[in-house]
């Protein structure tokens, strides 16, 4: 069971890392640290103690007690052999064989991996990278959480920028997600893949086309960007596009639904364009469940070439994702900053990969 003055310490400590109180902020006085945690004056002292001695607590003789500025101890003059990497997702779906293309690399170079997962949550993400830092970790690789979205986590990138950790950003670049952070990227051309595959559709004979896009991550919104600018090159049919927006939090059951609800229409649209295999997947087994058939009532693509999309019945025709080339580069670059030589980012084109659950679309019957 954990100790009252471990109570008051990890709450102190939870509060200062969250920013609820900033650095060179008064704290409450012993008095009314007493009060609220109900504990004995020893149990207080005993706890600042600790925080003072971790860096976290400073006192003015007879001003009382401030935020120390943490943060300045985090620097990256050691010997450290450790490379930390933060995903949105660590064991399913494209991620592992990121990792593992990370590993290949940083491995044969002496470095080890340490694993961070923020399930695409911000709050999670601020652990991740506190963690790191408290590791004291050689160098970063990461996946920004919700990247389209401002970042509350900014005071920590910032000061990994300030203290010159080698860090360098995977499925996302600066530019487009944080433009203030000059961080080197691997990623993928998202907007010109998505109108690739549009375009591919709109070839087969299709007009009507419902895109179900992940809004929160940057990589949704540039595949919605293709997806309306396939669109605009056609002006005589945009008006039949449509779309799907949700964000990484939101039910499938909310999402099938609204597929449903365009699916019900007489002139119902006659593929779907998902925002990656993952959600291609789901779909294809939710419009099986409505009676449809794939593709020949209705044509499903995605992207990402997930390794389950090709067993699909039927295979799913998607957009390749370079995922353990992207963590080979990303291991190659994260090494070379260390050795403090020259990087340039990388933007993979992803390349169409036709299957089976495609094809033109069916002329109504008589």
């Amino acid at each position: 069971m954990e100790s009252k003055y471990q109570k008051v310490k990890d709450a102190l400590k939870e509060a200062i890392l969250s920013g609820k109180y900033p650095i060179d902020q008064k704290l409450p006085t012993e008095t009314e640290l007493m009060e609220r945690f109900n504990v004995s004056r020893y149990t207080v002292r005993r706890a600042v103690g600790d925080l003072e001695t971790e860096h976290f607590i400073y006192r003015i003789q007879g001003g009382g007690m401030f935020v120390q500025d943490w943060h300045k101890d985090w620097s990256n003059e050691s010997d450290s052999k450790m490379i930390g990497v933060v995903t949105t997702h660590i064991a399913d779906y494209i991620f592992p064989q990121i990792i593992y293309g990370i590993d290949q690399v940083i491995s044969d170079n002496g470095y080890s991996l340490l694993l961070g997962n923020t399930h695409n949550n911000h709050e999670k993400e601020r652990k991740s990278l506190i963690n790191m830092l408290n590791t004291k970790v050689a160098g970063l690789i990461i996946e920004p959480t919700q990247s389209a979205l401002p970042n509350p986590n900014m005071d920590l990138y910032q000061e990994i920028m300030d203290d010159q950790i080698p860090t360098l950003f995977i499925n996302a670049n600066y530019g487009a997600t944080y433009p203030q952070l000059k961080f080197p990227f691997v990623t993928t051309a998202d907007v010109d893949a998505e109108r690739k595959l549009i375009d591919y559709l709109f070839g087969l004979g299709h007009e009507s086309i419902i895109g179900v896009f992940q809004v929160d991550d940057i990589q949704g919104v540039h595949r919605m960007d293709g997806f309306v600018q396939a669109y605009q090159q056609h002006p005589d049919i945009s008006y039949k596009s449509n779309l799907i927006m949700y964000q990484s939090g939101d039910a499938l059951d909310k999402i099938t639904h609204r597929i449903e609800t365009y699916l019900k229409d007489e002139h119902r649209p006659t593929a779907i364009a998902c925002y990656n295999d993952q959600l291609a997947i789901r779909v294809l087994a939710f419009v099986k469940q409505l009676g449809l058939r794939v593709p020949e009532d209705i044509s499903i693509v995605g992207f990402d070439n997930y390794q389950m999309s090709e067993y699909m019945s039927p295979a799913l025709t998607t957009l390749n994702h370079e995922k353990e080339q992207m963590g080979q580069a990303a291991g190659k670059m994260i090494v070379d900053l260390l050795n403090h030589k020259p990087v340039e980012s990388i933007t993979y084109d992803p390349q169409l990969i036709v299957r089976k659950s495609a094809t033109a679309p069916q002329k109504p019957t008589a």
